[in-house]
């Protein structure tokens, strides 16, 4: 439908875009941090915070708790090996997993960036009002429990 050859559909109020603005520039500014500091790339540090906050984990494990695709774990493991952030072990019983840690360099590196990590989201906080944080965070927590519609259906 349009209205004046233009149409009525408001792009800039339309929630999935909203959300991944938001997502976009607050990723791309805290980018700078991790690239800076130790050449990583957005998946890298993804990798790097799922370790060393869970410990040991499998790439599937991080995909699933990640929601990235499995090309890109596979690809950030191998950038994070290449920084001898992170071995790989085989498992004793299924030879087609891989076990993932942090060494201690990767550790350092880790903890280094949690710091950070920390500061940036306090500083990003401040935005808002203490109970507009609340609910921001909770309303996030819950759109990334998708699908909140479910599929739908073409034409």
């Amino acid at each position: 439908m349009t209205v004046s050859g233009k149409s009525t559909f408001d792009l800039q109020g339309f929630l999935p875009y909203l959300l991944n603005q938001a997502a976009e520039t607050s990723s791309l500014d805290f980018q700078r941090v991790y690239k800076d500091r130790y050449g990583m790339l957005r998946t890298e540090w993804r990798v790097l915070f799922h370790l060393g906050l869970y410990g040991s984990m499998t790439a599937v494990e991080i995909v699933k708790a990640s929601k990235m695709h499995k090309t890109k774990i596979s690809r950030a493991v191998h950038g994070l090996m290449t920084r001898r952030f992170l071995t790989r072990t085989r498992d004793a019983v299924d030879r087609r997993v891989e076990h993932l840690n942090l060494t201690p360099q990767g550790r350092v590196a880790y903890e280094d960036l949690r710091d950070v990590a920390r500061t940036y989201d306090e500083a990003l906080s401040k935005r808002f009002a203490p109970d507009e944080l609340i609910v921001l965070r909770k309303a996030l927590r819950e759109l990334a429990q998708l699908p909140v519609v479910g599929k739908l259906k073409g034409p």
